[in-house]
């Protein structure tokens, strides 16, 4: 183990960077796999190449070749026989395992994305999306084409940010709040995990219809349905009125400026006095310092044509609605709630 930490120390600079480069190699493999439910035939026990290509309607040299590249990043193991068996690692790619990683796969290593990257620097050149060049549409009409799709991409989102909901709910004051507003919210998993934190508090669910179907079953279960109603919202023309707090999680990173200072000051128009703005993003460091909304920000730039920002730049934009930074509350999650009143 010390010799393997050692030799990737002294991995010389233009390995790491080929290393880097290639690094959708691996990415295109997890996809193969999670396409072709390896994980879950494999959930059984072993098997063989032969077996799984017989079920998976695979290639059966091709697909031992995928598996055995499966092996070197610890996806599953080779064993006895000429078999494979799921690795630790591998578990975490079945179907409902927590986490949602081959949903989370299928959607962000799957076709519209690879096509969509493959214009990144298209993207950098002009400042124009992918999605636009290679399919004249947006992300969310395609998505609203595409049924399958938006459902893997759904629950790629649950499970993207799946921390983030009860970790909100942790590091923000909503104590003062009686009716809290989630704008674009979604299937419901931040609001539920508020109002199950906070008793005395009422919910407003925003979204377009088709999600809200969605969102009911995720309330019903939860036992909140009668703390919560329910809003067909275009959040570009208007949004509930009365709400002393309006959550806006990952919603303002996906549009341009000008839409997000539309939305911003529908909300703004909206809250009863002493209302304010919380915005769930991933807030940019200064400098130097890793953070992964540095990536997330160039997947903003490809696909819906959205950015994240730093603290000041949200200041900038929460100026242009009419609003000004008040506090920017970290979580123990990646995401901070930027929050914004008159």
């Amino acid at each position: 183990m010390q010799t393997n930490h050692h030799a990737a120390a002294t991995v010389p600079p233009h390995a790491r960077l080929i290393q880097m480069a290639t690094g959708y190699w691996i990415s295109r493999m997890l996809y193969a796999a999670a396409a072709l439910g390896l994980a879950d035939q494999l959930a059984a026990g072993p098997a063989s190449a032969a077996e799984l290509a017989a079920q998976t309607h695979a290639h059966e040299r091709s697909l031992h070749r995928l598996l055995r590249g499966l092996t070197a990043v610890g996806v599953v193991s080779e064993v006895e026989g000429g078999r494979f068996a799921l690795a630790p690692l591998g578990e975490a790619l079945k179907t409902g395992a927590p986490g949602s990683a081959r949903a989370t796969i299928l959607a962000l290593a799957g076709d519209f994305w690879w096509r969509g990257w493959s214009q990144f620097l298209y993207c950098v050149r002009t400042g124009n999306t992918a999605m636009e060049k290679e399919f004249g549409m947006t992300i969310f009409d395609y998505l609203a084409q595409h049924p399958d799709e938006a459902s893997y991409f759904n629950e790629a989102m649950v499970g993207f940010h799946g921390d983030e909901p009860d970790a909100v709910a942790a590091a923000y004051d909503f104590s003062g709040c009686r009716t809290v507003v989630d704008v674009g919210g979604g299937t419901g998993n931040l609001l539920t995990a508020i109002l199950r934190r906070y008793p005395g508090a009422c919910g407003v669910l925003g979204d377009r219809p088709h999600v809200i179907r969605e969102a009911r079953a995720l309330i019903g279960t939860n036992g909140l349905a009668d703390r919560l109603a329910f809003a067909d919202v275009d959040f570009f023309e208007s949004v509930p009125a009365g709400g002393d707090a309006y959550v806006l999680s990952h919603v303002i990173h996906d549009w341009s400026e000008d839409q997000c200072v539309a939305i911003l000051s529908n909300c703004r128009e909206a809250m009863k006095p002493g209302g304010r703005v919380l915005i769930v993003e991933m807030v940019l460091p200064t400098g130097d310092a890793p953070h992964p909304g540095k990536l997330l920000d160039l997947a903003m730039l490809v696909m819906p044509g959205g950015q994240e920002r730093t603290e000041e730049e949200y200041g900038t934009l929460l100026s242009k609605a009419g609003l000004r930074v008040t506090r920017v509350v970290p979580t123990a999650s990646a995401v901070s709630v930027v929050e914004g009143m008159r």
